[in-house]
């Protein structure tokens, strides 16, 4: 599969055990700011098949024209968040891509040899998440919904400005 068939990634992920902290790491050790963080953030979908509901924090940040995604898993629902025993998963995770279309985007991998992993949604979003047989540890996801490319557009020019003031911005999504 080359990268034509999909484009650039825009995201890489990584799973956190406390996400304020990492944002203050990712800010001191790396200058990635400012930050947009959204609590209470819930996916229901399946994972490896089974139906599940997801509870996650999230942070947005920027890095050059990648954005940097840390997600903390806030519930013990089986998911791409959580190791089979049930513990928290943290470090890489995955790197993403924002489509148009998400069964499209999906339907190709499949056709190049990824697995489905996880599928899931919100008012806002849809995700897949695959995996590449032989070759665990880092997920691949697809992500689609309305807005997403200018968000990160935004997202990016943000940083390319940014102070160091306003550091993290916080939307709670229980609201």
């Amino acid at each position: 599969m080359s990268q034509a068939r999909f484009g650039a990634f825009d995201q890489i992920g990584f799973l956190v055990d406390d996400l304020d902290a990492a944002i203050a790491r990712w800010m001191a050790h790396s200058g990635v700011g400012p930050w947009t963080v959204f609590r209470n953030v819930m996916l229901e979908g399946a994972y490896r098949g089974v139906p599940t509901t997801v509870g996650i924090d999230v942070a947005l940040g920027y890095q050059d024209d990648i954005q940097i995604e840390l997600i903390e898993a806030t519930d013990a629902a089986a998911s791409p968040y959580r190791a089979a025993d049930g513990s928290r998963l943290l470090g890489l995770h995955h790197l993403a891509r924002i489509v148009d279309d998400l069964d499209a985007a999906v339907a190709t991998a499949r056709a190049g040899g990824m697995v489905p992993v996880f599928a899931a949604r919100n008012p806002s979003t849809r995700v897949a998440y695959l995996e590449v047989p032989g070759d665990p540890g880092t997920l691949f996801e697809f992500i689609e919904g309305p807005g997403l490319r200018e968000m990160c557009d935004a997202g990016i020019a943000a940083a390319r400005a940014w102070d160091g003031s306003a550091a993290v911005t916080v939307i709670d999504l229980a609201s």
